[in-house]
């Protein structure tokens, strides 16, 4: 039994479907109107292969916990699934119940954990297979793969590579899962660290940070993430890319003051940071959406 959503989900999914396992069933999620997909459709693809699609409410309805009871899974996988599974439903499957996460845990538990790796400016992240228990991305860990984490890249670039990880250890670790021989190394707690969703909201960029800083959470947001943003005269625009720049110590106004128009450079902590590329998010008048040097932005 498979609970699954994004690009993730898709292709561990796919993987299972390409071995010949017999899916009982797949629980998924409906696209949220207001997220930008650009992965693939977990719904579509087992519908594709003739298993039932399920996208409940919630989990936690007694009658839909009897009826996976009524499945007899012998394993349940999660990859990418959005919600916490009750209790109830880990403790069905006779081989137990594992969850595919998108960081080297115990680090990184939680919401969107490569794009707090970025922001973070850590150099590493990866695909950790974990039995699951009652606690989010706390159980003992199945295998992992790390992946590097390029000083250019982007969260959809390392999105990517932590995908082809996940599938790899997910075909390293069936096999012992089914045969009832699943790993099991403790999480070291003293090195865990949890972060929560991310709403469009959260992406304000604090222009009295240092360059690198802001350069890793522009890259961590960016297309197809809702973006990095700030304001000015109350008109938001949203920060694409950029990158750091250094000033002479007397061109250094006060972090977000502009320093220039073309290019279009911000002050920083530290320096400057060049917007190579945005987008006005306000529909204003052309003739208000411009930049003033001198001018704050925040």
């Amino acid at each position: 039994m498979v609970f699954a959503y994004h690009e993730v989900g898709f292709r561990c999914l796919e993987w299972l479907l390409g071995r010949g396992v017999a899916v009982s069933a797949v629980f998924t999620h409906e696209d949220s109107p207001g997220e930008r997909i650009w992965f693939r459709s977990v719904a579509d693809l087992a519908r594709q292969a003739g298993v039932p699609v399920l996208v409940p409410p919630s989990l936690k309805d007694p009658a839909l916990v009897a009826r996976i009871r009524e499945w007899h899974p012998d394993v349940i996988y999660s990859f990418y699934y959005r919600n916490m599974i009750p209790r109830e439903i880990l403790a069905i499957p006779r081989l137990g119940a594992f969850n595919m996460h998108g960081s080297l845990l115990p680090r990184y538990r939680g919401r969107v954990p490569i794009n707090w790796a970025i922001i973070h400016g850590e150099r590493e992240t990866g695909a950790t297979l974990h039995h699951m228990v009652g606690r989010a991305d706390a159980g003992d860990i199945v295998d992992q793969e790390a992946c590097a984490i390029g000083p250019d890249e982007t969260a959809q670039d390392v999105f990517w590579k932590v995908t082809d990880a996940a599938v790899r250890v997910l075909a390293r670790s069936h096999d012992a899962i089914l045969a009832g021989r699943a790993p099991r190394r403790a999480q070291d707690e003293s090195q865990a660290t949890t972060f929560g969703g991310r709403r469009p909201e959260d992406g304000r960029i604090e222009w009295d940070r240092d360059g690198a800083s802001i350069f890793n959470f522009v890259r961590a947001l960016t297309e197809p993430y809702p973006g990095a943003f700030s304001e000015v005269r109350g008109l938001r625009f949203v920060i694409w890319w950029g990158r750091p720049v250094d000033l002479a110590a007397g061109e250094r106004p006060d972090p977000g003051r502009i320093v220039s128009v073309e290019p279009l450079i911000v002050a920083t902590r530290d320096g400057g940071f060049c917007i190579e590329r945005f987008e006005w998010a306000s529909a204003a008048a052309p003739q208000s959406r411009q930049f003033i040097t001198g001018e704050r932005v925040g």
